[in-house]
Order: C-alpha cells, then structure tokens, then sequence
C-alpha cells in the first residue's frame, strides 16, 4: 500500500463533532488534541496513542464508554476517518460505529467511510491497510473480519461480502484523507 503506514489504519465516514472547520463539543475531547493537516483534514491525537484523521467536512463525537477519560471508541455519522490504534494486549477493541456499522479493533489501521446517510443508499465503507478489523452490522447479525488491503461495503440489506480493494479505490479514500 503506497504511502500508508506499517500500522493499523482504516477508514470511515459519518460522525457528530464538525472536522475541517473543526469545532469539538465541551468536554469531548478526552485526552485528544486536534490539529490541522494536509489537504484540509484535520488530525487528532489522543494521549493512549490513538490517531484520528478526518477528511475535510467530516461530523463525528469521540467516545468514552467505560470512563477512564480516555478514548475508547468514536460515532462517525458522515465523511471520512483515517483510525491509527496502537496493538495492546489484551482489553475492549476500539470502535468505530456508523449509522450501518460497527468496527472494531485491536490495534491496526483502518478507515471507515460513510456515505448518503440520510438516504435509502446509504452505506458505511470499512477499508484496512494493516492489522485485522471486525465489521457487523449496528442491528448486530453475523460479521466479517478484514486484514490487509480488504474492505466491505455495509448496505442496509444483503451480505457484507468481503473485497480485496483496487488500488484506484484504495487511492481515492486516502486523497480525501491528505494521505
């Protein structure tokens, strides 16, 4: 994978925090740190070693589930997200959920993209660039999991159906993601 980090990586899009003209909400940053990036993204990095890339324009709310004040998942509601997870032995995998999916991980880089919300073709894409990322469905059913250079396409019916990804497609998410 060209320009893509030996780590965990996937995409996604979706999310409830404005990214590009960035605004977090109060309290809602949880250890992270945004700053500005190339192409218009915006780049956050938490102090557990968790880094978030968002494509220009992208609306998503960083998690904190189990509250140790630390990021533990995020709700990606449209666009874009690069998700850098550092391996940890053992513990709850990090999340990325989307109105269609649920992503999780331990330790990798993924990116999950969301797209056409608000309508009936509305779909969550989940790329990896290394590491391995478990994809169900939000309404839970039976899920795939990814390794590298794979994707799927997480539509409101049908099989999620495992694809290795070409490089024009893998090329087209990452130039959203200055990467």
């Amino acid at each position: 994978m060209r320009g893509i980090a030996r780590a965990g990586f996937f995409a996604l899009a979706g999310s409830f925090l404005l990214i590009g003209s960035a605004t977090a909400q109060p309290g809602a940053n949880l250890g992270c740190r945004a700053s500005p990036s190339a192409a218009g993204t915006q780049t956050w990095r938490c102090d557990n070693g968790i880094t978030i890339v968002a494509e220009n324009g992208a609306r998503f709310e960083l998690k904190d589930a189990n509250r140790d004040g630390h990021i533990d998942s995020v709700e990606l509601s449209s666009k874009a997200l690069l998700v850098e997870v550092p391996r940890k032995p053992r513990g709850n995998p990090f999340k990325v959920l989307t109105p269609q999916a649920i992503a999780a991980v331990r330790g990798t880089k993924w990116a999950v993209d969301v797209a056409d919300a608000k309508t009936s073709d509305a779909k969550t894409s989940v790329f990896v660039a290394d590491g391995r990322v478990g994809v169900t469905r939000r309404a839970r059913g039976r899920g795939v999991v990814l390794g590298p250079g794979e994707g799927v396409d997480v539509e409101a019916t049908g099989p999620l159906t495992v694809k290795t990804w070409g490089q024009p497609r893998v090329d087209a998410l990452m130039a959203r993601l200055g990467q």
